[in-house]
């Protein structure tokens, strides 16, 4: 039933954490092949008043979307409407004629903005319903990363089984195309990928197929790998940026150009080319020649430690590599390391809906530019599971007692410029203000940082300093206007400190 909404401030979290009860209302079908999505929706009518619904409250099978729009509200206007949504609508397409696809009726309805939980899991139509919002005019932002994993964590097997159903061929096209790599390659043969790399593909992906079977072209044919045209099969732009022997005749900027440039060890270039799941080694086997690192033989087994820690890197440039824009010419990734900081650009504007400001939170939702590379990636185990994001990079103050990097954006590129010590940041900040803290109260700033808000007596907690220490770092840092309280009364439990943007 309806009902007046009562605050007049809007407060999307509220919204989020309201679909999410009403996704866990999902009825599953009465079907024993395939596990139904759990989702819910929430809609906000210009008048105020909610209303929800959830996958099969009136009929088995039925969309949330389709419930709540066409079932509940056929009948009325819902014009400038916000719709909250756990899974991402699916796309035009995505249902056999003559059924729409939510993305359509959700733009057919005139709602004006819609909060998606997570994308959908088969890499071959993820993104291509927010895609299709976005076209249309309608507003799309992301739910929160941690309310995201709880959708992932209550669609666990379902999303399971929606990647293993990637892997059946399907004759069906979906007319939305997320870049153009995903198209034909004219210039590309069969012959030009790779069979070695395929091959440990489809053994990794459990693809039990073998090579030059009609079952092979069908499942390659499904995953974007391949396409068929005039009953032959060319390679697609992905397939050969993924597998190709040499996709660099064709692309020349899918590469990597990396510079080693320091005072003490002198300068050194590479070019790191070949097919995509390839690179991500051939970068990490750079950095480790390039950066310094001591032997640890205090016990039996030697262990080598990175002046620099590996895993934060490493995370840094697969996720350049997967989630940069191909589509870009001209533009390669660069990775350089000197001796104040480690620096990659990646091509591209953060994928929409995601803003810079929320990549410079280290808070961006889970969403990736190119979900089929990402698919391969995770099916070789290249990268983390979906949904971590930059949780790895927001560990380094805690973790590493190193601070985050600064993000910006200077066309065409994305650009994370790692510091390599607490005075380095002073160097590089693009706040002047942050070259005027000691180096205990910068390590605080940094901490701040990553933790997003904090009160005095967690701060000293955390560093293991007095009140009254802790107190004058934090006072420092308001008077240089880097930090700010939360607008709580000073006397409040509530009262905090959050970092100014």
């Amino acid at each position: 039933m309806a009902k007046k909404k009562e605050d007049k401030t809007f407060n999307a979290r509220k919204y989020m954490e309201m679909s999410i009860q009403i996704m866990n209302k999902s009825i599953q079908e009465p079907r024993q092949d395939k596990v139904s999505p759990k989702v819910g929706a929430v809609l906000i009518k210009p008048d105020g008043t909610e209303e929800t619904a959830f996958r099969g409250e009136l009929r088995h099978g039925d969309h949330a979307e389709f419930t709540l729009l066409e079932r509940k509200n056929r009948s009325n206007h819902l014009d400038n409407s916000i719709l909250f949504a756990t899974l991402e609508p699916c796309a035009p397409g995505a249902r056999k004629h003559p059924k729409l696809g939510c993305a359509e009726r959700i733009v057919n309805a005139r709602i004006k903005k819609v909060w998606i939980g997570i994308e959908d899991p088969d890499p071959t139509v993820d993104r291509k319903g927010i895609k299709y919002l976005l076209d249309n005019g309608v507003e799309v932002e992301m739910f929160d990363v941690d309310l995201q994993k709880q959708i992932r964590e209550a669609n666990k097997q379902f999303i399971k089984e929606a990647e293993e159903r990637a892997k059946i061929a399907n004759d069906e096209e979906l007319p939305i195309v997320l870049s153009e790599k995903e198209r034909t390659e004219p210039k590309a043969e069969l012959d030009d990928l790779s069979r070695t790399h395929l091959n440990s593909f489809i053994k990794k992906a459990k693809l039990n197929v073998e090579w030059n079977t009609p079952k092979f072209y069908r499942i390659l044919t499904q995953l974007g790998i391949l396409e068929s045209k005039d009953e032959k099969f060319t390679p697609t732009g992905l397939g050969l940026l993924l597998f190709g022997e040499r996709p660099q005749l064709i692309y020349q900027n899918a590469l990597i150009r990396a510079t080693f440039k320091t005072k003490g060890r002198g300068e050194d270039i590479d070019t790191i080319e070949g097919p995509l799941i390839s690179q991500a080694d051939k970068i990490q086997q750079w950095y480790e020649n390039h950066i310094g690192k001591q032997i640890d033989r205090s016990s039996a087994e030697r262990k080598v430690t990175y002046d620099y820690p590996l895993v934060v890197i490493r995370e840094a440039i697969i996720n350049a590599i997967v989630h940069r824009d191909y589509d870009i010419e001209g533009a390669p990734i660069y990775f350089e390391i000197n001796d104040d900081v480690i620096i990659i650009k990646s091509p591209g504007e953060p994928v929409k809906p995601i803003t810079l400001e929320q990549i410079k939170r280290f808070n961006a939702p889970s969403l990736s530019r190119n979900p089929k590379i990402m698919y391969v990636f995770d099916q070789l185990d290249l990268v983390e599971q979906r949904g971590l994001g930059f949780q790895t990079i927001k560990d380094l103050p805690t973790k590493h007692n190193l601070p985050l990097p600064l993000v910006s954006y200077e066309a065409p590129y994305m650009v994370l410029t790692f510091p390599r010590s607490i005075e380095a940041v002073k160097k590089v900040s693009d706040k002047p203000n942050v070259s005027k803290l000691k180096d205990a109260q910068l390590k605080g700033y940094e901490w701040l940082k990553s933790v997003g808000e904090a009160s005095t007596r967690e701060y000293s907690a955390h560093f293991g300093i007095g009140y009254k220490t802790a107190q004058r770092h934090l006072a420092a840092m308001k008077e240089l206007s880097l930090i700010r309280d939360n607008g709580e009364d000073a006397n409040s439990p509530n009262y905090k400190y959050v970092v100014n943007e």
